[in-house]
């Protein structure tokens, strides 16, 4: 789908609106900035955009009151959003009312980057399932399902609670879509902790990005997929059983996975 502009950037501090605008620009992306939400409406009112960076926490209207009008004005158009009060809080309830994205201020570069590449491809792949019913896309990729059973968190990460009160966490196959030429895993180590809405692992590119995946849940690890590490490549062939992350038992389960989406509320799980 064509758009007017390709990224829109909502934020009250001028630094972080000029600092963004610069390096999309350079990235040879077109882009228009606001400086508060209630600009951002209007704009989105006038024109189409390929992909919004919210920032959370500004005057009057909020990131998350924008986030609402947006997916209801530009449905098709993720939306990342941003913070520096960042709280576990905030990036669960981003993820769980439609933010494609979260991502932490301050962000680097190359953390930057790495959002706005897993956007625009998150756009793409939802253009592609739209007009797709036989449950592939263009080039042929099967689009594979979240188990009902699971929970997820966004459409980054996702949590089986096993019978043995252990729970299982692994990556979504659409976060798995969203980047391309996987050549490694970094996993924390075994015993270590993972907490809810904060990076648990980060997958690694061939063009040297790092993406980081979300953890679903808190909790210590007590298993690591040992296997990625020489295959990372099975995240991809099968990111719901045999390319899981971790085995982890639950610090905080029952208020958790009651803040995290059932797979298959979305048509893309």
């Amino acid at each position: 789908m064509k758009v007017d502009t390709d990224i829109l950037v909502v934020d009250d501090e001028q630094v972080i609106r000029d600092a963004v605008t610069k390096i999309c620009t350079a990235e040879g992306f077109r882009v228009a900035a606001a400086a508060d939400a209630e600009s951002a409406v209007a704009l989105l009112e006038k024109q189409t955009f390929g992909l919004i960076l919210c920032d959370i926490m500004m005057p009057n209207m909020d990131g998350f009151a924008f986030l609402k009008i947006a997916l209801q004005k530009a449905p098709e158009t993720p939306v990342i959003m941003a913070t520096g009060f960042s709280t576990v809080e905030n990036a669960v309830q981003s993820l769980t009312v439609g933010a494609a994205d979260y991502i932490p201020k301050p962000f680097t570069f190359d953390e930057l980057k790495s959002a706005i590449q897993r956007g625009f491809r998150y756009r793409l792949i939802r253009e592609e399932l739209a007009g797709i019913a036989s449950g592939t896309t263009r080039d042929g990729t099967l689009v594979v399902p979240c188990p009902p059973r699971y929970r997820r968190l966004g459409h980054t990460s996702w949590v089986c609670l096993e019978s043995d009160g252990t729970a299982t966490v692994g990556v979504t196959h659409l976060f798995v879509r969203t980047i391309e030429q996987l050549i490694g895993v970094e996993t924390v180590s075994l015993d270590g902790e993972i907490i809810q809405g904060t990076a648990c692992a980060q997958i690694q590119t061939l063009d040297g990005l790092l993406h980081p995946v979300l953890s679903p849940i808190s909790g210590r690890v007590v298993e690591v997929n040992t296997e990625l590490k020489s295959f990372p490549a099975i995240i991809e062939k099968d990111p719901y059983f045999t390319g899981w992350l971790y085995h982890a038992i639950p610090t905080d389960v029952e208020y958790e996975i009651a803040r995290l989406q059932p797979c298959g509320s979305d048509p893309l799980t």
